[in-house]
């Protein structure tokens, strides 16, 4: 008796794979730096210091100068007080003899001068350091253009 070959069994069509989501768009660069600009908007707030810094001082005696900076400085302390708690990262004073330990957190410690073989290294505490401990910003608003760092003003 003849053998009947089997008939191929018919293909289906390949499964099509479930379309993939597109990726959501990605904000625009004002939107994802929102929190820096807003840094920047409450440091020209409080203390004028875009102002300050994009005027040029260069015709303005020292005493005016001195006089501007006491007002920036005020301002921006208050700003920096009032949204971040800064600590220094050391709690030696300047000018301190210290030594860092293997291990040590470069991150957090730059290490200058003459630097050669392992750790430990002793040396002079030049600046301690700062880190915010906590940071109390106000949440950027999706309404407002957060490239705004002042609005222009005008008196009528």
């Amino acid at each position: 008796m003849a053998r009947q070959a089997a008939a191929p069994a018919p293909r289906s069509a390949p499964a099509r794979a479930a379309a993939a989501p597109a990726p959501a768009p990605a904000p625009p660069p004002e939107r994802v730096n929102a929190a820096g600009l807003l840094v920047l908007s409450l440091l020209q707030r409080e203390g004028r210091l875009i102002d300050f810094l994009q005027e040029n001082v260069a015709a303005f005696s020292d005493a005016e100068v001195g006089a501007a900076a006491r007002v920036v400085h005020a301002g921006c302390k208050k700003a920096l007080a009032e949204h971040f708690t800064v600590e220094p990262v050391l709690p030696e004073a300047e000018g301190a003899t210290i030594t860092l330990p293997a291990g040590f957190d470069a991150g957090r410690i730059r290490i200058t001068g003459n630097v050669a073989g392992q750790p430990p290294f002793r040396g002079a505490l030049k600046h301690h350091g700062w880190v915010a401990s906590a940071v109390r910003l106000p949440a950027v608003s999706a309404t407002l253009d957060p490239r705004v760092l002042a609005p222009a003003e005008v008196e009528l």
